[in-house]
């Protein structure tokens, strides 16, 4: 019995250590899957991190573009319409040029003078349009509210409905940016006649 029992016990000895050995080696693989799987987690946050940093820096580098556009914009508006205060204050000498045009005698006594101003006057328009300030005389065109500043209206069978039939005074622009408006005056169509009554 001595000698069954010293089988069972190799044989108990020997699943023992068989079983130890499995442990030992689930234990090791388990270890190898847990390390293999913390890094993957760590290589899986690396790649969230470095997205992050790639879209942070996408952005940075959009809004460096759209300042450097906006200032650009800026620049090109500051250099565009910089001389807007100065050219409307000159409106005023233009102005006086033609109401001395308008106020001179065309006689031989004036011819001289007048010849004087008339050169004056273009010269300063030659100027003025050199700096790309041009004239609104909208004389027989269709009102426009945003060049053109109406002082009267009138009944007029001549001209149709909403039309400038004078100028009283020009108006200029900058680049397309009205400085001053042209103050007219509007037809508003001959009046209508009855012919029921």
């Amino acid at each position: 019995m001595s000698q069954q029992n010293d089988e069972n016990v190799e044989t108990t000895t020997v699943d023992v250590e068989e079983q130890v050995e499995t442990v030992e080696e689930q234990a090791q693989a388990a270890e190898e899957v847990s390390v293999e799987e913390a890094l993957r987690a760590e290589l899986e946050a690396a790649n969230a991190e470095v997205a992050e940093t790639k879209d942070q820096m996408l952005r940075v580098q959009a809004d460096a573009q759209n300042v450097r556009r906006r200032a650009e914009a800026d620049v090109e508006k500051a250099h565009k319409f910089g001389q807007e205060k100065f050219s409307r204050e000159l409106l005023s000498v233009l102005d006086n040029l033609d109401r001395a045009l308008a106020a001179s005698p065309e006689d031989e006594a004036t011819k001289a003078l007048r010849e004087g101003v008339e050169m004056t006057l273009q010269g300063f328009i030659s100027t003025l349009t050199k700096f790309n300030v041009e004239a609104i005389d909208p004389q027989g065109e269709t009102f426009n509210p945003e060049f053109h500043q109406a002082m009267a209206m009138q009944e007029n069978a001549d001209f149709p409905p909403n039309t400038v039939m004078a100028v009283m005074q020009k108006g200029y622009s900058l680049h397309g940016r009205l400085l001053r408006p042209a103050m007219v005056m509007v037809s508003k169509g001959a009046p209508s006649i009855d012919e029921n009554a």
